[in-house]
């Protein structure tokens, strides 16, 4: 099977199907499934995960979709390219910061080590985009929502990766889940919500191996809201101003964590719990 001639949608594909497309796209870019790019004053950029062309079904179907959301629908990827396993952290954050001579305010709280770098705006996004790509020499930018929910998705027709249903040791979320184990213990009542972000890589991958798609940090996107706007966000300017954010966080529920949830925010917001995950053409 080649992505370059595949018809069917991803999701009616097997995962080791899924894992092969993956592959044979890394071979014919001449890359790994999972590489970094080196940067030109030393060390690397975030880990990259290369995710095949390919037909999928995004957004919410009719019966769950919620206010904001897409309804179900056909989306076509036509060209291969790569996003970061991971969302970026604040260690790989740090340099382009120091690179810059940017002061981080005081006032701001700040992530650590391989948390995700918090508390940037997407302003604050381009700048380290744009200094990645200058120190790579390959085009590093925000991923749009299309990119972002089949990259996350891969191939999975559910409502998350691990099916219609969430765990605890599933995904960061601040919701009281269910604990997925095996043998006697089966489902205990609930597992507590950490109720702040955690490490990168904490939590499973999915199948084209990216990590917390679910929880943890929203993801900005390159997208401008075009979608409805509560009351409350209405009165905060104009509409223009507002950008897409997807996958949820440790500060909301499962039910915000799904593919298809989609959240408006500002283009200079910043927040404990709002991150990025980069995209790297090929």
């Amino acid at each position: 099977m080649n992505s370059a001639t595949l018809t069917e949608p991803i999701h009616e594909l097997t995962p080791a199907d899924l894992r092969r497309l993956q592959t044979e796209a890394a071979r014919a870019a001449r890359l790994d499934p999972f590489f970094r790019d080196t940067l030109r004053s030393g060390g690397q950029g975030p880990e990259l995960a290369l995710i095949p062309a390919g037909r999928f079904l995004m957004g919410s179907s009719r019966d769950t979709v919620r206010f904001g959301e897409l309804e179900r629908c056909e989306a076509v990827i036509s060209r291969p390219y790569a996003i970061g396993r991971y969302t970026v952290t604040a260690e790989e954050f740090a340099l382009y910061t120091r690179a810059a001579g940017l002061v981080w305010p005081d006032h701001l709280i700040r992530s650590e080590g391989r948390q995700p770098v918090i508390n940037i705006s997407s302003l604050d996004a381009q700048g380290y985009l744009d200094w990645l790509s200058d120190e790579t020499g390959q085009r590093y930018r925000l991923p749009d929502e299309r990119e972002w929910e089949y990259a996350a998705r891969a191939g999975s027709p559910t409502d998350y990766c691990f099916g219609d249903r969430l765990g605890c040791g599933e995904a960061n979320t601040a919701s009281l889940m269910g604990a997925r184990r095996s043998g006697w213990r089966g489902w205990l009542p609930f597992c507590v919500p950490l109720h702040r972000v955690c490490e990168v890589g904490t939590y499973p991958a999915n199948v084209w191996g990216l990590y917390e798609v679910h929880g943890n940090v929203w993801e900005l996107t390159a997208d401008a809201w075009q979608g409805p706007l509560d009351p409350e966000n209405s009165a905060a300017g104009d509409p223009g101003r507002w950008i897409v954010t997807k996958g949820g966080s440790w500060f909301e529920g499962v039910r915000d964590a799904r593919f298809a949830a989609r959240r408006p925010r500002m283009v200079d917001e910043i927040d404990t719990n709002l991150g990025l995950r980069v995209l790297r053409e090929l």
